[in-house]
């Protein structure tokens, strides 16, 4: 189906009500983008910051009369548009074109990420077919791989693990795959449960071997390894939660954390836990660490 981008050029102070008028007069979609280059690291809990310039795109049927649709737009914003321009999107299987650019991924000496629709590149490796859906973990972020290399050179051999924001549940099959004994997933998405399930079942694992649960529900008890791919500022935060659920003597890996964030989360962590050289790719750093006392 052919489609048609309405673009316009605007403030933080104007975004919403741009983005309202849009839907108003028709829009499948609406999306908002930096428009100067402008970083917004990490928003605080609650908060959904925007930029000071902002590219404001409507997506609509290439079949609309667009002068129709801006008068719509204007009359529902109250003035003329700010700076705006039309462009026709290409047509194209979208879902196909997802798929066509994403490879299989190579995460150490024994792990390898793979699309499920892809024949594994070394079938005799540990293999993990994901498909990753809506959930984040796909393992092309350096976030992800991270974890993944770490969990590459790890023994999990009759361990118990959580993957805490489990997403797809990228980490936690990987260390099922390599011998962990049961691994409960946690999610604040439902989405994300049902993707790291529906993946486990990919991957022939027990149904009991991954249970998943939201953080309310997550069962007690302390395990061998703790892994949390999650964001800086609610890593610190659940720092005495996960110390709790790890045993003297167990693992951490923490990630989803910038370069210039990584002492504060490990200042939250180390009153439990010792931790290892940082590892770092691009901007983005992993935390390992051994519970002490």
């Amino acid at each position: 189906m052919p489609w048609l981008q309405l673009k316009i050029i605007s403030t933080r102070r104007y975004a919403e009500s741009l983005e309202d008028s849009l839907l108003a007069c028709g829009a499948a979609s609406v999306t908002l983008q930096d428009n100067a280059d402008q970083p917004i690291l990490e928003p605080g809990l609650g908060e959904t910051p925007l930029w000071d310039s902002v590219k404001i795109t409507g997506l609509f049927d290439a079949e609309i009369d667009t002068a129709k649709t801006i008068a719509i737009a204007e009359r529902r914003f109250g003035n003329p548009l700010p700076e705006h321009y039309w462009e026709q999107l290409e047509d194209k299987d979208w879902e196909r074109e997802w798929m066509a650019n994403y490879h299989a991924i190579r995460c150490g000496e024994r792990l390898w990420i793979c699309p499920s629709w892809q024949q594994p590149p070394e079938p005799d490796k540990v293999n993990l077919m994901l498909d990753p859906g809506l959930a984040f973990g796909t393992g092309t972020h350096p976030t992800t791989f991270l974890c993944m290399q770490w969990i590459d050179q790890q023994d999990f051999k009759g361990l118990d693990v959580v993957d805490y924001g489990c997403g797809s549940g990228i980490l936690g099959i990987a260390t099922l795959l390599l011998g962990a004994k049961r691994v409960i997933g946690v999610d604040i998405d439902p989405q994300a449960l049902l993707a790291t399930t529906e993946n486990a079942k990919r991957n022939h694992l027990p149904a009991d071997a991954m249970p998943v649960y939201l953080p309310p529900d997550c069962p007690k008890g302390q395990v061998d390894v703790m892994l949390a791919n999650i964001l800086a500022g609610p890593l610190a935060e659940l720092a005495p939660a996960l110390n709790a659920m790890t045993k003297v003597g167990g693992k951490l890996c923490l990630s989803g954390i910038l370069a210039i964030q990584a002492k504060s989360v490990m200042a939250a962590y180390e009153p439990w836990f010792e931790f290892d050289p940082v590892a770092e790719q691009e901007e983005w750093v992993r935390l390992t660490a051994t519970k002490v006392r």
